[in-house]
């Protein structure tokens, strides 16, 4: 199995524009099919540089000198450009959330497929592992990651289960966890209520959001005015974030004004409505399913 089938591969890369010997960065590397993509594009006198904080990601470093693999969380994007001499760029490219690799691999903890650890860390250096908020955090702790995160409905009696269990014998395994969340839902939603519980865990041990709030705030200053934003986004909490800073300037979607009542934007959207996958693309990707592509200029 491929470590990483990309997603809207063309679509994305294509919403770079890329003309000729441009600065462009990869902010989510993983398997490197994006990054192989803007290489097979990109100019003789061009660079491009990936980050990726999974140690997983370095065994598929390119070899090209016109490319720079950062080992760091994307959201250090403008410091580690800084330190590589590079003050503006041209574009950004993100494809944001797990990789299938990640997913596929049972000793991360991201799936509820296999039996493994409760883990989840994108960066394995990390010491907040999702067992540690599962035995440890606070009743409205556990609530509030719930609802904010996976969008849980019954977040509050599945925390109390949560802690009722874990005083019993510290819950340690994927599979440990499954069989609590399944007592707390109906069999013909099983799977995607299990999803959202992992995917608030996930979205908690890694700071997924404040992490994608500062790298687009950074994107928005390190990209030339006329560069570009291309970002593939899995669910809608990373979708409305991205969408409002777009559209608006900011993560609140309120639309701010300076003192003469002009709209303070920061980028004009070349997608009006987000590009979504191909039902062949879904059909031979299923991780495509959920995915929307938003593009965007620096004014």
């Amino acid at each position: 199995m491929s470590y990483h089938n990309p997603v809207l591969l063309k679509e994305s890369v294509d919403g770079l524009d890329i003309e000729g010997d441009e600065v462009l960065v990869d902010v989510t590397f993983g398997g490197g099919g994006h990054s192989k993509e803007i290489l097979k594009r990109l100019g003789e006198k061009g660079r491009l540089f990936a980050f990726d904080q999974d140690e997983d990601a370095a065994a598929n470093v390119v070899e090209d000198n016109r490319f720079e693999l950062v080992k760091q969380n994307f959201r250090y994007l403008k410091n580690y450009l800084r330190f590589y001499g590079v003050k503006e760029v041209d574009g950004v490219l993100a494809d944001l959330g797990v990789s299938s690799h990640q997913f596929d691999e049972s000793t991360r903890g991201f799936s509820i497929r296999f039996e493994g650890p409760l883990d989840m860390r994108m960066n394995q250096g990390s010491d907040l592992t999702a067992e540690k908020i599962v035995n440890e955090y606070e009743e409205e702790e556990l609530v509030r990651i719930l609802k904010e995160y996976g969008e849980v409905n019954n977040a509050r009696q599945l925390a109390e289960a949560i802690i009722y269990q874990r005083e019993l014998g510290r819950i340690s395994s994927t599979n440990e966890l499954v069989e609590i969340v399944e007592k707390m839902v109906p069999g013909k939603v099983r799977n995607k209520f299990l999803a959202q519980v992992f995917q608030a865990l996930r979205i908690e041990v890694n700071d997924e959001l404040g992490a994608l709030k500062d790298m687009l705030e950074q994107s928005c200053e390190v990209l030339k005015k006329g560069g570009r934003l291309s970002v593939i986004t899995y669910h809608s909490l990373e979708d409305r974030l991205v969408k409002n800073f777009i559209k608006k300037g900011n993560f609140d979607g309120e639309l701010e004004k300076d003192f003469y009542g002009n709209p303070k934007l920061k980028f004009k959207q070349i997608t009006r409505k987000p590009i979504l996958p191909t039902k062949e693309e879904i059909l031979n990707n299923n991780r495509a399913r959920s995915a929307k592509l938003r593009i965007a200029e620096k004014i």
